[in-house]
């Protein structure tokens, strides 16, 4: 069923017509993690491949989250694709002052020194290659470096301002 567009209702470019049309749009659930002081991390339904050859990935961050200073430094980062039963460990990295990396959240020091996430789906140590100023946001281009794609399950969506899981 297509809709025809009513242009008399169209509302203006701002915040809220971006975050009206992308509740409508549904995405994968990524958890991006760095190392620094502590270990920090964040939920991205940003993620993006960008190119095969060489392996690269883009993902938003927002410049006031507090991961920001760490990734804004980080040399590489993890990218984690979560499975259909992780809403909670989605919420966990979503949710501001939540201690991210303690119980129940089971994860271990991977190559580099970037946190890599047990249980997920797959996950890819990046290098990061450039961070492009997009607003209030910056745009991390990483080049993937190792990583492990045989996790068993589907992935989680996000859709409508929570997480889903893919229907038969």
């Amino acid at each position: 069923m297509t809709v025809t567009p009513d242009l008399r209702t169209a509302l203006s470019a701002g915040p809220d017509l971006l975050r009206s049309v992308f509740r409508r749009h549904a995405a994968g659930v990524a958890v991006i993690t760095a190392a620094g002081g502590a270990p920090v991390g964040f939920t991205a339904t940003s993620l993006t491949s960008v190119s095969a050859e060489p392996p690269v990935v883009s993902f938003g961050v927002g410049v006031g989250s507090s991961s920001w200073p760490t990734v804004a430094e980080a040399t590489h980062v993890g990218v984690h694709i979560l499975e259909e039963g992780q809403a909670d460990l989605a919420a966990t990295f979503a949710r501001s002052g939540a201690d991210r990396f303690g119980a129940p959240t089971s994860w271990s020091e991977g190559p580099e020194g970037v946190p890599v996430l047990d249980g997920v789906l797959a996950w890819m140590v990046c290098k990061v290659v450039a961070r492009v100023p997009a607003g209030d946001h910056r745009i991390v281009l990483a080049e993937a470096v190792c990583g492990h794609s045989a996790g068993a399950g589907r992935p989680l969506l996000y859709h409508q301002g929570r997480f889903n899981a893919l229907r038969d």
